[in-house]
């Protein structure tokens, strides 16, 4: 009838969804009447709900660090529901040490989580999104993304890494009518804290550890994950996203601070960054790209 309007249910796919913030994207997607594929490692927590939104929700185990699984996964989740509308990467990691203690392992185990899983989920998901001609890829970052500091640089590299390849995804996808969104969230009391692993310490460090001890030495700036759903829900409601949304007063802040800081860098350096180029023809050898 003229003037009525039928609101069809979305489907998202959310990674890390059974704890942390990815619970609470689950949960706040299904509170709006929406389905959700809820992917993790550990799905119990997911079962629960199911019996609350009965028939809305999909808990399926995953490792996303496997890239096969993954694109397994996507294609299960399309089968059942028929379609993928809102992506949202959320599945991390984090691992705080002095860059000289990690070990090999733990480098890539921060990689392969918190990079290359959102990787083979975005190739997993994009010739669906492709096919509808629509779509929403939210890529969980940090403030890590945007400043880092000692003890975190780890953490930082693979949220960086993720930062650099979104940027890229998102001209990529935008031809096909597919928005991205790089969000940076502040501290929100999740396990986050609880599953954080540590670097075995060498005793080199102390020192600096003890300076950014007192550094930290602050009351509690952290938010209820439930803050963190509700942003996100305005921004999968927004008709035009931007490609960044920071979340939290504090990263907002030092995000503005830390850029001006970069800008007034790049201008006090502007002579010597300009005198460092001068166009030349090609060198022999040197072909134009077609």
């Amino acid at each position: 009838m003229t003037g009525n309007h039928i609101k069809t249910a979305r489907v998202w796919f959310i990674t890390g969804a059974s704890s942390g913030l990815g619970y609470e994207f689950t949960k706040r997607a299904l509170e709006l009447g929406d389905k959700v594929v809820g992917v993790a490692r550990n799905i119990e927590k997911l079962k629960e709900l199911q019996s609350q939104f009965e028939g809305r929700l999909l808990p399926l185990r995953l490792d996303v660090t496997n890239r096969s699984d993954v694109f397994a996964t996507v294609k299960e989740a399309i089968k059942h529901f028929g379609q993928i509308d809102i992506v949202i990467n959320n599945a991390g990691n984090m691992t705080l040490g002095m860059i000289e203690e990690f070990k090999e392992e733990e480098v890539r185990s921060q990689m392969e989580t918190n990079f290359f899983g959102a990787v083979w989920v975005c190739q997993a998901v994009m010739p669906y999104l492709r096919g509808q001609g629509s779509g929403h890829i939210i890529q969980i970052s940090s403030i890590g993304g945007l400043i880092t500091g000692p003890m975190s640089g780890v953490y930082s590299a693979s949220k960086f890494a993720l930062e650099g390849l979104s940027e890229a995804l998102a001209q990529e996808a935008a031809h096909f009518g597919i928005k991205v969104t790089i969000v940076e969230p502040g501290g929100y009391w999740t396990n986050l804290y609880l599953k954080m692993g540590f670097t075995t310490q060498k005793l080199e460090y102390d020192s600096l550890r003890e300076e950014l001890a007192k550094q930290n030495a602050t009351e509690s700036v952290d938010s209820a994950p439930k803050l963190a759903a509700e942003a996100i829900v305005k921004l999968v409601n927004c008709e035009n996203p931007p490609l960044r949304l920071i979340l939290g007063s504090v990263v907002y802040d030092l995000a503005i601070e830390n850029a001006e800081k970069r800008i007034a860098i790049w201008h006090d350096w502007e002579s010597v960054s300009r005198s460092a180029e001068h166009a030349i023809p090609a060198p022999d050898g040197y072909g134009m790209i077609e």
